[in-house]
């Protein structure tokens, strides 16, 4: 069997410098549109959504994909040059990829799938597991697997893109839900933490909730 190719994400979350705020429009719009033109012509995809107003330490999330981490430095890079650029501030950033599961054999990144509309929310949301959960046979984690795997199958309105930070990141695994309704990814949360699995997270914050937005009126709400 061929290895699957993988993909690199990077969610990578920003705050505004205050001083942007007393820019001229015209200067910021036409620092909208060079951003704009940047992202578009990148070699990469790039998704933009709002935090505004949902977290003190964050104000909106690009979420890069790409097959290689170069690629992704090479925008952040041509971002940093643009005049918006000189007044974004990196908060989180998040680096993960793709690899096949050992408990599923389905997609492991359904919201990136060509063609698939993208949902108006996006929960990115980091997580480590403890050290006992490595030490379970296999056998019993693909039964505990398949018992958490059953509950989020019970909501087929909220898609789950899992990727994997293990030697690349601080984390173990990055979870991102895609949904069009946050009661129901609230839902699938509070059922998620009663099954065994959960018994097995030694950390699973922040989770943060993202607004989908398109870039140009993105940076017009930020002031």
């Amino acid at each position: 069997m061929s290895e699957q190719r993988r993909t690199f994400f990077s969610f990578s979350f920003f705050q505004i410098d205050p001083k942007w705020r007393w820019m001229a429009d015209l200067a910021k719009d036409e620092s909208a549109k060079e951003v704009e033109n940047i992202l578009k012509n990148s070699q990469i995809p790039c998704r933009s959504y709002s935090t505004l107003g949902l977290r003190d330490d964050t104000e909106f999330l690009l979420w890069f994909a790409s097959d290689s981490v170069e690629k992704i430095q090479d925008v952040t890079s041509k971002l940093y040059l643009t005049v918006f650029g000189k007044y974004i501030i990196p908060r989180h950033v998040y680096l993960s990829c793709t690899r096949p599961s050992l408990y599923t054999k389905n997609p492991t990144t359904h919201g990136w799938v060509a063609g698939e509309e993208q949902k108006k929310y996006a929960i990115v949301y980091p997580f480590i597991k403890t050290r006992p959960w490595y030490l379970l046979p296999l056998e019993k984690r693909k039964e505990l697997m398949a018992e958490h795997i059953a509950v989020g199958q019970k909501y087929p309105d909220v898609l789950l893109n899992t990727t994997y930070s293990f030697g690349i990141h601080d984390e173990d695994f990055m979870l991102a839900f895609e949904t069009d309704n946050l009661d129901k990814f609230q839902d699938l949360i509070m059922d998620l933490r009663e099954t065994r699995v959960s018994e097995y997270i030694k950390v699973d914050t922040p989770m943060i909730v993202c607004v989908k937005k398109d870039l140009i009126p993105l940076i017009r709400s930020l002031g």
